[in-house]
């Protein structure tokens, strides 16, 4: 590098005054003295990126996590020093990559729809994306074949406009549903890769590795199998971003949205959510390399206008029946998030119609063919005797108590709650619904579902349906329902077609899920449910529950068949007859 070039590179000075160089010129200098070594990589040049930034607006602080990176991060993390809100992401490249080239890349294509204010630079050339859409571009030198810079001095006051315009945007405000749900869709993906790569890199964290193997005991065994890692990660990631979602419904908007309020305000109607945000959301989240993303998505849920987004969910009411308020934002979620996961699953949700009259039809037998003039909203109760080892119990229960076995999202649960709350706004009979909801309604539903996700918007949406958060305040103030103490809903995280025995206990900190699975394990074992409903999952996913208990079950449909290719090991067979075993006296 040549000093008399330099020299001449210099800004002159005011009259009478000495100007310091301008940040961009000092950066240059840093950048290019590094590269002239001739042993610089893209890490070479962060410290220097990280210093111009951070010069140029005081506000804000660019952090640079190595191991986060490792883990398929941005580069730096940009965010304000007085509330840590997120402000933006920077990737850096190798100087001379081509930017054109790095934009088409896979880590691009994931980046660009989930980070809504990135910066994707070579250190001399610069883009600005905004919500996927490059926004301004400039480029402060080139280089000779000997790795002496060109500089360009007419770009540096663009530059300078253009950085500190990235470094001072705003989140965008969201006041959609839809808009929200493939925000949080983008950046629980992203999460999922993290954490997938973490495994890959054998950069996973103990605690990463004791909850897929606790998921594993106690949910899916096929989890600790090599090369399943990307499952665990779907599920975890999942329930980050639903997780958050029902905190942040919950938090109102009196006060900031931060991660460090999160676990409190996880609804106390799902203890099993609650005592998982407490595990992961502490100190240990910090070492974690999606961390960035989690706090992406608590960004992101702060610039939502959750009374709007609420507001939302409630569309539908004045045409008379009330809409599912979550079945639409998560089928939004699921499109943005992974499209080929559904088919994978099964997971496709029941048209409201059709979960309706199957409700409906429900409730005419119970009324008709069981002497039940209340069908479904039958509070009468019988006493039963149950056998636990040789000893005969004698209890009490309610007599119509209602079982899905495969929730998913709650959504013939809520259609049940409807229907029962319909009645009682017929008949002006508001005063009286808080009681029959604490005696009568929670403690008569029950509902099993084996992935996280669904499991964590049922318990969402039957809160958010029995509190009124999406009703109109008129009715609100009328129909809400106040959850007493540790009051939950009866939604489990279980493995249905597992056999009634299979209880895995554990210690320490993975206790919630054994807590869990004991409850659900109670009421497989000493409930006596008369109504079992749903639409169990139509697809192979379930072709790995081939434990010893449903698949001896199913022999008593196999027998006498002589024909071998008939598909009795598919999960909706089981799903039947394990609800046939369960209602058969």
């Amino acid at each position: 590098m040549n000093p008399e070039n330099d020299l001449l590179r210099e800004e002159p000075p005011s009259y009478g005054a000495v100007s310091p160089p301008s940040p961009i010129l000092v950066y240059l200098r840093k950048v290019e003295a590094a590269h002239a070594q001739g042993n610089d990589t893209e890490h070479t040049h962060r410290p220097a990126l990280k210093a111009l930034l951070e010069s140029l607006d005081p506000r804000i602080v660019a952090t640079n996590e190595p191991k986060r990176i490792r883990c398929g991060a941005p580069d730096l993390v940009i965010t304000r020093k007085k509330d840590n809100l997120l402000q933006g992401h920077v990737e850096a490249k190798d100087i001379g990559v081509s930017l054109n080239e790095a934009k088409k890349s896979d880590q691009l294509k994931r980046y660009l729809p989930a980070l809504s204010n990135l910066l994707l630079t070579d250190y001399l050339g610069f883009r600005w994306f905004v919500n996927g859409g490059e926004r301004a571009r400039f480029c402060l030198a080139g280089v000779k074949r000997n790795r002496e810079f060109v500089h360009d001095p007419s770009s540096f006051a663009r530059a300078e406009k253009v950085l500190k315009q990235f470094l001072s945007r705003d989140p965008v405000r969201i006041e959609g549903a839809e808009d929200l749900a493939r925000r949080l869709a983008r950046l629980a993906h992203l999460i999922r890769g993290s954490i997938s790569l973490a495994f890959q890199t054998a950069n996973v964290s103990e605690v990463l590795r004791d909850w897929r193997a606790v998921f594993a005991q106690t949910l899916l065994p096929e989890l600790a199998d090599e090369g399943r890692e990307a499952e665990f990660a779907d599920m975890f990631a999942q329930t980050l971003a639903y997780g958050l979602f029902s905190a942040r419904v919950m938090s109102g908007s009196a006060r900031p949205f931060t991660l460090g309020e999160a676990a409190k305000l996880i609804p106390k109607t799902n203890p099993f959510l609650r005592d998982f945000f407490d595990l992961i959301t502490g100190p240990k989240l910090d070492d974690e390399p999606f961390v960035g993303y989690v706090q992406d998505l608590v960004t992101v849920l702060e610039c939502a206008n959750m009374a709007m987004i609420l507001e939302d969910f409630g569309k539908g009411m004045g045409a008379g029946r009330r809409r599912d308020p979550v079945v639409h934002f998560y089928e939004t979620f699921l499109s943005a998030y992974d499209p080929k996961l559904r088919e994978l699953r099964g997971v496709y949700y029941t048209p409201e119609p059709v979960v309706s009259y199957i409700v409906e039809s429900i409730d005419w037998l119970l009324r008709e063919k069981f002497a039940l003039p209340d069908g479904l909203a039958d509070k009468t109760r019988f006493t039963f005797t149950r056998h636990d080892g040789k000893k005969e119990i004698e209890e009490e229960s309610h007599r119509v108590l209602v079982l899905d076995p495969a929730t998913g999202t709650g959504t013939f649960l809520f259609e049940v709650i409807e229907q029962i709350r319909e009645r009682f706004e017929k008949k002006h009979q508001a005063g009286l619904w808080p009681a029959y909801v604490h005696e009568h309604l929670l403690p008569r539903l029950f509902g099993f579902e084996l992935l996280m996700a669904p499991y964590a918007v049922a318990h969402f949406k039957i809160g958010l349906e029995l509190s009124g958060r999406h009703l109109p305040e008129l009715w609100r103030a009328t129909w809400a329902y106040q959850f007493q103490g540790n009051e939950r809903v009866n939604i489990f995280l279980t493995n249905t077609l597992e056999g009634i025995e299979h209880v895995t206990h554990q210690a320490g900190p993975l206790a919630a899920l054994t807590k869990e699975a004991n409850e659900a394990s109670s009421v497989k074992r000493h409930r006596p449910v008369l109504v079992v409903l749903g639409n169990p999952p139509y697809a192979n996913f379930g072709r790995q529950n081939r434990n010893d208990f449903i698949l001896g079950l199913l022999d008593d449909y196999k027998r006498g068949l002589k024909e071998k290719k008939i598909n009795l090991n598919d999960d909706f067979i089981k799903f039947v007859r394990w609800a046939q075993c369960e209602v058969d006296p």
